[in-house]
């Protein structure tokens, strides 16, 4: 009987250390084949931590239509965002306290950035 318990725990931790992994692996190959990654930071965040909102801010030269998505740290889709503009607002009002990942992905669906952020409430 234990071993059966300890197999339905590891299902349970099993999503969880896929998504960082593949967090990590995904962050690391993006930023080695991204062409622009050589000009510097294409998106800043503000305030990090937040408490209410949060400002991405994408380099107005690069600025071309975006879609702006945020996950919690289980892997679950929290929001998700389209912009034309240098500065997008994202409420945090539905958002627990905790560890958020974002992905920013332009029209022809490559992604130019990722990066977390945190929110305390």
């Amino acid at each position: 009987m234990g071993n059966k318990s300890n197999f339905v725990s590891l299902k349970k931790f099993l999503p969880i250390l896929f998504f960082i992994l593949f967090s990590v692996l995904y962050t690391s190959a993006q930023d080695t084949r991204s062409p622009v990654s050589n000009i510097g930071k294409i998106v800043s965040i503000y305030p990090n931590p937040a408490t209410s909102y949060i400002t991405f801010n994408i380099q107005k030269s690069l600025r071309k239509g975006f879609t702006i998505t945020v996950f919690n740290f289980i892997g679950k889709k929290i929001s998700e965002t389209q912009t034309e503009t240098e500065n997008t607002v994202v409420s945090l009002t539905d958002f627990n306290r905790g560890t958020y990942i974002y992905h920013i992905v332009d029209r022809s669906g490559k992604v130019i950035d990722t990066g977390k952020f945190q929110v305390s409430k």
